[in-house]
């Protein structure tokens, strides 16, 4: 459903994106990662249609954004990371008029607004959005970004305003969404946030994709130097013996427990060599990275 090729955005001779390859399937939840100046919101700004690329080129549903950017505005909702409205009318008269440039008639609007409005709890408000708080602001730009039922959600640091009630409110409302066969973009910094909702995840630093894949996929890609290597914990009651099998990187022994690294799972052959030689096995697991660790230490670097 989103597509990059070689995307790259220039300022001043420096890349805010770099040659950035994506790809992100219809009815994805994508978390896009990376540090606060990674490139995050350049490249929704060219998802969307708000800036053209320096070089290469994104595709969101088949159509290619700088050469039909009306089109694909027909197609996709954003909440941008400050969102604004006009503050002399309500939160309705707001939604009514972004509404109108998606050709809807009175009746539809009147529907479809008093729909959004209660989904993000704003409906009954009758003050103008200039004494909104923060928090309302966000969830009035989320019905905004809803109004015109988009088949893709870009969502730029969605939670930033939302107090723990409305975090929980827009987890659900993401799932259900998806839910419904939306492809949702979620843009942020805060990893956290990024594994309540997402399923696949791509981590951007200084403008180029480090990895992309699931979280537990991404955080093993980064913490081994081997890329998909497996590190294997083994303990055993008697001594450990020699670890032989050709899908070994490396073993770290320590008397009758080793870490093993690996290119491939191979527990159930390191069991089966351990039995036929009479080692009783007392632990066999993967080990797993520490996703918030690993992911800090790719953020330093």
């Amino acid at each position: 459903m989103i597509r990059t090729e070689n995307l790259t955005k220039v300022y001043n001779g420096k890349a805010a994106v770099d040659g950035l390859d994506l790809e992100v399937g219809e009815g994805e939840i994508f978390g896009f990662l990376g540090p606060n100046g990674a490139g995050k919101s350049t490249t929704i700004l060219m998802l969307t249609g708000m800036i053209e690329p320096t070089g290469g080129r994104c595709l969101v549903d088949g159509i290619e954004v700088a050469k039909d950017p009306l089109k694909v505005k027909e197609i996709i909702g954003y909440l941008p990371e400050d969102v604004g409205f006009y503050g002399n009318m309500t939160g309705e008269q707001n939604l009514d008029y972004f509404a109108r440039f998606y050709g809807m008639g009175a009746k539809e609007r009147k529907e479809r607004i008093a729909e959004l409005l209660e989904l993000v709890r704003l409906d009954g408000v009758t003050q103008k959005a200039g004494e909104y708080s923060r928090g309302m602001k966000q969830r009035l730009g989320l019905a905004q970004a809803l109004i015109n039922d988009p088949k893709v959600l870009f969502l730029d640091e969605p939670t930033a305003n939302l107090d723990p009630e409305g975090v929980r409110e827009y987890r659900d409302l993401v799932e259900r969404l998806a839910g419904e066969g939306k492809t949702i973009f979620v843009s942020s910094h805060i990893l956290s946030e990024v594994r309540e909702v997402c399923r696949t995840v791509g981590l951007l630093a200084k403008g180029r994709l480090v990895a992309q894949g699931t979280l537990d996929e991404v955080a093993r890609t980064l913490a081994s130097p081997d890329g998909d290597a497996v590190r294997i914990v083994v303990e055993t009651r008697e001594r450990l013996p020699e670890i032989e099998d050709p899908e070994v990187i490396s073993v770290e022994r320590n008397g009758s427990r080793a870490i093993v690294r690996a290119k491939a799972d191979i527990r159930d052959r390191l069991a089966e060599t351990l039995f036929e030689q009479g080692v009783h096995v007392r632990e066999l697991r993967v080990e797993e990275p520490d996703i918030e660790d690993v992911f800090m230490a790719a953020y330093r670097r």
